[in-house]
């Protein structure tokens, strides 16, 4: 009997070490890697979900093996690539082979859900036995091994096929549709056997012998496009000449409603960078290559045209964007391209919708997929090209296990396809900017814009000056005067607030008293359309108190501004203005992105205003105006990477304003206009701005110059998390020589939440060849006290410090 090697899901304790299971010889064909499977796990009837990660001819265990249950999966659910990835990312980020497994299958796959055998050909009578005269075959884990074989078997001669249906989620959309059993002959025949008059009949003969091999074909298809009534069909039917059956119709995303668009004339610019990258997919070289170039630069036309040269050779095309909010206009133009050659795949899809665009990849139905992280494990085959949009961007970087980087996992990628990475950004992170000098990634630097359109004026206020005090509100004069002159010419304005909610916080003028949620060391944000006080870390919430809850006085009241505090202000300033909102709030409906752009850009609106997500990647022809209210919101975080955080934003931001013929002018508030992350921005200064920045982190001891790791440690009782992160910090100690660098354990800047104290340990460091070993000991070793309460969690390379 054959071996399995299976990685398995134990929730108590995990480990990266595979099991080997007998295969029953009656599944000796059946189970492959990549399957999921059932087996007996310990001393009792237990069992447990694995994955296949290896088959072999005999095993060297000396005991009895246990055989496998039943296998879960009919065909493979990974493929050979993602078992070999996983085992590189469990090792990369400190995380159990089977998360990362798991992280890489659509939800449906890890949802309730049914199997069903469907049909791919109607004359075959093992398909017509199995089915017994029903349109599909459920597999249950009752149907025996027999008949498991037998629909492998069928489903590798391509006579059915296995989907997936989640239930009472994603049921299958359903349509009918019509097929025939008979050949072009019969079909002549019967048509000459028809009355001259029966036009409708002769019709419907006539396309069926000139698309046989087209069929099925929907209804509402031979209505619309070929005019063959429902009549005619049902006649048909009733003359035993067609079939009616039911097909099931994949869902599209909602919100992609592309124009169709042609290649464009390249610049100087963007045609060096074509050339390199379209280069290096032909010779098939697994090269990184970042592209710098300034807002407005065309870096969009750059990636649409070599992902077109990856399609001529025969290749498919991987293209993550940062954000869903990002995702409509770029996913536009890429379908605008490219048609129906394109999946889109996002958290924003719904269960069906992201099976549906998953089982297209799965089937090569399609050659390029657009999406936010967790895109880069979409189940393409033959990548000739992978491209990171916004690359600096921190959403790129998973928050919990297995927290991976998809910059990372794309040249992974890459390095098995052979094939490049294009890195695209107005604003570089440190470390790719830093790889690209020292030659590691090749530089491609684009900085004109492609109507040679100048950069938008910009104009810095100092909000300290009493004449901008934001006592009289939180809008300058500069930017009331600015707003009020863009909507006199019937252009449009975007206006940038990083922070969510009617007001940062309630304070009592009386006694200082600030209202805090209950679970975190946090002040609880207002929120007007709620009428409620909101926790924006564990989702709180309480009434409104009109007296201070700590010495009852009425003097409590609402400090700091967030959007929907704007958005009055902006309605009471220009009443006339149509003003739209998008922020976390007015997004949390499927498909709200979307429509809130859509809007604007149909000029509904006058107005966008939004936190960070309005900032990158739109592309608004009337917009000449940008305003930005407090620009030190990212600069006042307690981390290194703060400066790095401001400059990107306001440069991105700043780039929404003047992108087509009309000037462009941004207004940015700040109380901190002398720094040089708001200066640098102001100037569009990528250069300048690099290498102070560098300077800092070399004097800092930071990355790019450090590596870094940082492990956390949370639990509800204060004193077991210090103590437990000391023993820890302990653990590291006898890996590291004395040029690490060990800060903490310190308590994280929010110290609480979720009723869980958290505290910190960093390690910087250069070269530790023993640290990594020590870290894999530390994950298997802390399992047993995640049942004491206690989370820990080892980041490499974290995006955010506390």
């Amino acid at each position: 009997m054959s071996v399995a090697e299976i990685i398995v899901d134990v929730p108590t304790m995990q480990t990266n070490r595979p099991f080997e299971y007998l295969i029953p010889e009656a599944l000796t064909d059946v189970v492959v890697p990549g399957m999921r499977v059932e087996v007996p796990f310990g001393r009792g009837k237990r069992k447990i979900q694995g994955f296949v990660m290896q088959v072999k001819a005999e095993s060297g265990f000396q005991g009895k093996l246990k055989p496998i249950s039943r296998v879960i999966d009919l065909k493979p659910v990974l493929s050979q690539e993602m078992l070999d990835l996983s085992a590189w990312l469990a090792d990369r980020t400190y995380s159990f082979q089977i998360s990362c497994l798991q992280t890489m299958l659509p939800s449906v796959m890890r949802a309730k859900y049914k199997q069903f055998v469907i049909p791919l050909v109607s004359d075959n009578s093992e398909v017509n036995n199995l089915l017994n005269g029903q349109p599909t075959f459920e597999i249950t884990n009752q149907i025996d091994d027999e008949t498991v074989k037998l629909i492998n078997r069928l489903r590798k001669n391509k006579q059915v096929d296995i989907q997936y249906v989640v239930q009472n989620q994603a049921l299958q959309v359903k349509r009918q549709a019509v097929t025939t059993d008979l050949n072009v002959i019969q079909l002549h025949e019967a048509k000459s056997q028809l009355r001259p008059n029966a036009k409708a009949q002769i019709k419907l003969l006539d396309f069926l012998a000139d698309n046989l091999q087209s069929l099925p074909v929907e209804f509402n298809v031979l209505e619309k496009e070929y005019g063959i009534s429902r009549a005619a069909i049902k006649t048909a039917e009733k003359n035993n000449l067609v079939k009616v059956i039911e097909v099931t119709k994949l869902r599209k995303p909602v919100g992609i409603n592309p124009e169709q668009t042609t290649k464009l004339a390249l610049t100087d610019e963007q045609q060096v960078a074509v050339d390199q990258i379209s280069e290096a997919i032909t010779a098939e070289k697994p090269e990184t290559f970042l592209i710098e170039g300034v807002t407005g630069s065309g870096k969009t036309e750059v990636y649409l045209q070599t992902i077109e040269k990856a399609l001529q050779q025969d290749k498919t095309a991987l293209m993550l964007v940062p954000e869903i909010s990002l995702t409509p206009q770029m996913v536009n133009r890429v379908v605008g391209r490219f048609g129906d050659q394109v999946a889109v795949l996002h958290s924003g899809l719904s269960n069906g919708e992201r099976y549906d665009e998953w089982t297209r990849i799965e089937n090569h139905d399609v050659k390029v997929v657009v999406g936010a992280r967790s895109a880069v494990f979409a189940p393409l085959d033959k990548i000739g090209l992978i491209i990171i949009d916004e690359e600096h961007e921190a959403s790129y970087k998973q928050d919990d296990n297995p927290r991976y980087h998809a910059r990372d996992v794309a040249q992974w990628r890459a390095k098995v396809n052979k094939c490049p990475v294009v890195l695209g950004s107005a604003t570089p992170s440190l470390e790719s900017r830093a790889r690209a000098e020292k030659g590691v990634y090749k530089l491609i630097r684009m900085k004109k814009r492609i109507n040679n359109q100048t950069l938008p004026k910009v104009h810095i206020v100092d909000m300290r000056d009493a004449e901008n005090s934001a006592v009289k509100g939180d809008f300058s004069p500069a930017l009331t005067s600015a707003l009020q002159e863009t909507l006199d010419r019937h252009e449009q304005a975007i206006v940038l607030l990083n922070r969510r909610g009617y007001s940062s916080f309630m304070m009592c003028r009386e006694c200082g008293f600030v209202l805090k949620c209950p679970n975190c060391d946090v002040s609880l944000t207002y929120h007007k359309d709620l009428g409620k006080m909101k926790c924006h870390y564990c989702g709180h919430e309480e009434p409104v108190p009109n007296i201070c809850p700590n010495c009852h006085s009425k003097k409590i009241g609402f400090y700091g501004t967030g959007t929907q505090n704007i958005e009055q202000q902006l309605n009471d300033l220009f009443p006339q203005a149509r003003v739209l909102r998008m922020d976390v709030d007015t997004t949390r409906r499927k498909g709200a992105h979307a429509k809130i752009l859509q809007q604007f850009g149909q000029h509904k609106a006058d107005i966008l205003l939004g936190t960070q997500m309005i900032a990158k990647g739109l592309d608004f022809p009337d917009v000449t105006l940008v305003g930005v209210i407090n620009a030190d919101t990212t600069l006042s975080l307690a981390d290194f990477r703060a400066s790095e955080r401001t400059f990107q934003l306001l440069t991105q931001v700043s780039g929404r304003a003047g992108r087509a013929e009309k000037t462009g002018h941004v207004v940015i508030q700040t109380f901190n206009p002398d720094h040089y992350a708001i200066k640098d921005a102001a100037k569009q200064d990528y250069e300048t701005f690099f290498k102070q920045e560098m300077y800092l982190r070399h004097q800092s001891n930071y990355t790019p110059y450090y590596f870094t790791t940082l492990i956390s440690v949370a639990n509800q009782d204060e004193g077991k998390t210090l103590k437990q992160s000391y023993w820890l910090k302990k653990q590291l100690q006898t890996a590291l020589s004395k040029n690490a660098i060990l800060l903490g354990p310190s308590p994280t800047m929010i110290s609480r939440k979720q009723n869980k104290y958290y505290y910190q340990i960093i390690v910087k460091y250069k070269h530790e060849p023993q640290l990594h070993q020590r870290l894999l000991e530390i994950l298997n070793e802390t399992q047993a006290d995640v049942k004491s309460g206690f989370n820990i969690a080892i980041d490499n390379e974290p995006q955010h410090i506390d």
